[in-house]
């Protein structure tokens, strides 16, 4: 049995946990998105009297947060290959972490795109920004004129590293749950 490999990504607030939770629901095995923790962490240390816009704003060192992000979507990737599953889903996928690096104007070696680039999925799925169901909340820092840039910088990395990119419309959860599964290259 071939595993297939699909990252449901958009951009902040766009019900990517939501779609992820109701498959997860319905029986299939789902990686969770792993920055919202980091976040918490990072922000314990952090005094706030304002949300800022950045998670690596609060990190002593944006390079290791990222690196040690990646690693874990890296280390979500390579655990997929224990599971008896045939279809595997990911909130958000490695390239994800270029995405953001290169929203927020942060560099990166040539690594960061090798580890994307030898670790492939075989389906993305992205949610488009929709102003109606977008709230902003204590780890959800971006606005939505922010999340719809992020938006632009995921499709944009997906496409470089070769990826055709599915965009899943505006409907009810099962609507988006249903399109998503009948729309998985058989």
């Amino acid at each position: 049995m071939e595993q297939k490999r699909i990252v449901i990504t958009g951009g902040p607030g766009t019900g990517k946990t939501v779609i992820i939770n109701a498959l997860e629901s319905s029986g299939h095995y789902c990686f969770h998105e792993i920055i919202r923790s980091m976040t918490l962490e990072a922000k314990k240390d952090f005094n706030l009297d304002t949300p800022g816009t950045n998670p690596i704003a609060f990190v002593d060192d944006s390079k290791s947060f990222n690196i040690n992000l990646l690693h874990g979507r890296l280390n979500q990737y390579k655990k997929a290959k224990e599971l008896d599953r045939e279809i595997v889903f990911y909130d958000r996928g490695m390239p994800d972490v270029l995405a953001y690096m290169d929203y927020f104007d942060q560099s990166y070696e040539q690594d960061f795109t090798q580890i994307c680039q030898q670790n492939r999925y075989d389906q993305i799925f992205i949610l488009p920004p929709w102003r109606e169901i977008y709230i902003q909340d204590n780890e959800r820092l971006e606005n939505y004129a922010q999340a719809t840039e992020i938006h632009h910088h995921l499709e944009k990395t997906y496409t470089a590293l070769g990826y055709n990119i599915i965009k899943v419309p505006f409907a009810s959860i099962a609507e988006r749950m249903n399109f998503i599964l009948h729309n998985i290259q058989k």
